[in-house]
């Protein structure tokens, strides 16, 4: 799968996706870490990846604004990181990348919210 890791992830979480062979974009190495939420997600759309933040505000762009592309938003403590890692490759196990295109995915270490983007 494509994703676009938002500067707020932990580099320990681009490293378990990287290392389980997706294929993992930092905003920085796109010139972002000082991108507006806006540009971030249209970089995301161009390159059809899937938006991975610790930002809520990505649900009022995608939602209220219809930005729509895929957004895995973490709700991710460095205390809970293990169990949270376990539960997003259980998601990626689970979905799609189509389907993650298509929605936007609230991980927490004890489960998901899955909605997808009308």
């Amino acid at each position: 799968m494509k994703f676009l890791l938002d500067q707020d992830v932990y580099f320990i979480t681009a490293k378990c996706l990287s290392d389980a062979g997706h294929d993992v974009v930092l905003v920085a190495q796109l010139g972002l870490s000082q991108g507006s939420d806006e540009e971030i997600l249209r970089q995301a759309q161009e390159q059809k990846r899937i938006l991975v933040t610790r930002d809520r505000d990505y649900g009022n762009l995608v939602f209220v604004r219809g930005m729509g592309i895929g957004v895995i938003y973490l709700r991710i403590l460095p205390t809970t990181i293990n169990s949270l890692h376990s539960e997003l490759e259980r998601i990626l196990q689970t979905y799609s990348e189509e389907e993650l295109l298509k929605a936007f995915v609230v991980v927490q270490p004890d489960g998901h919210r899955f909605r997808t983007l009308s």
